[in-house]
């Protein structure tokens, strides 16, 4: 066993690529997709590894992926998360993990072809980016609880955050291990993994290519119709991070600015409606209005104020993981 978070280097260690791939209650899967990586890596003529990320499965999922540690040839981490963190958490254990120089992620539900990866590690270095998306172009997904809302969402996320690709969601994804460990995951942002890496590198370094996918052999889906609601809110979240995280205040600012100008015209035309006219404005909902959008603008700018010193202080000094390794299972040293 290693200790978790170890500062792991691709020029000491020799790897050139680390396989995360996150599970979570996948018994019947996780075997299958052992024996299909080893497979599809079969010729491929670097040092690779694998990391299985258990994100706290209730099932035979651990014991099942551990009952491989000791096969001949096989370069195997499975890390044994305290609880089920979900997708993204178990997913950034895995990078954290991972000690290759390029970094494939993938799902454990067999769906994702493995085989794809040696030929999207080509295409990486030949068009010289810093991530290649699949793209599930034939998707064998349903129609109406998949396929829909997953165009609905990728539009808006191209819409949103410019970074122009055909399917935000697929998990199999090829990084530079460089770039991938400067993006900090949380929540479950893992679908919009391509907008955090545009903030870290230009758009023009983040590609796309046609992978195979499959349907699902085994267990059920960890996802429904209610996961559109949450992708809506997510993107809210990302729209956010993305424009306004170095400065908040400008966000709520511009909120406080605006309500304070409405206000504004709203009592000067109640003024002179005063002065000028001599009309009765005490009982108008007109200054009621008037007041509560000057209160409003006040409120907004002061907590843009508060917002900027907040993030200032966070991000400058939070480095806590969003997730809590058990044990992770594996050679303690490298060959």
């Amino acid at each position: 066993m290693i200790e978790a978070g170890l500062p792991f280097s691709p020029e000491v260690t020799g790897l050139e690529l680390s396989l995360v791939v996150p599970v979570f209650n996948e018994e019947e899967s996780v075997g299958p997709l052992i024996e299909r990586i080893v497979d599809a890596m079969s010729a491929y003529g670097a040092r690779w590894e694998l990391v299985l990320v258990d994100d706290g499965s209730a099932d035979r999922t651990l014991l099942n992926a551990r009952s491989y540690l000791s096969r001949p040839g096989l370069d195997l981490k499975v890390v044994e998360l305290q609880r089920n963190f979900g997708q993204t958490a178990a997913m950034q254990a895995g990078i954290d993990t991972a000690r290759g120089r390029l970094i494939a992620t993938l799902d454990g539900d067999l769906q994702n072809d493995p085989k794809d990866i040696p030929a999207m590690v080509a295409a990486l270095e030949e068009r010289e980016l810093d991530l290649l998306v699949g793209w599930r172009k034939n998707r064998k997904d349903g129609l109406v609880l998949r396929k829909i809302p997953s165009w609905c969402a990728n539009y808006l996320i191209g819409r949103i955050t410019g970074v122009k690709l055909h399917d935000y969601g697929c998990s199999l994804k090829i990084y530079r291990a460089s770039v991938i460990k400067q993006v900090k995951l949380m929540g479950e942002m893992h679908r919009f993994i391509p907008a955090w890496v545009a903030g870290v590198v230009p758009s023009s370094r983040i590609g796309e290519m046609e992978v195979t996918h499959h349907a699902r052999q085994h267990g059920t889906s960890k996802y429904g119709i209610s996961r559109t609601f949450r992708v809506i809110l997510d993107l809210l979240s990302v729209m956010f991070f993305m424009r306004y995280k170095a400065r908040p205040g400008h966000f709520f600012g511009s909120l406080g600015l605006g309500t304070g100008f409405l206000s504004a015209i709203i009592l000067f035309w109640l003024f002179v409606q005063k002065v000028a006219f001599g009309e009765d404005i005490g009982g108008r909902p007109m200054l009621i209005l008037g007041f509560m959008l000057f209160l409003s603008s006040v409120q907004l700018i002061t907590t843009g104020i508060l917002a900027e010193m907040i993030a200032r202080t966070y991000y400058r000094d939070d480095a806590s993981p969003n997730y809590i390794v058990r044990t992770i299972f594996g050679a303690e040293t490298d060959a």
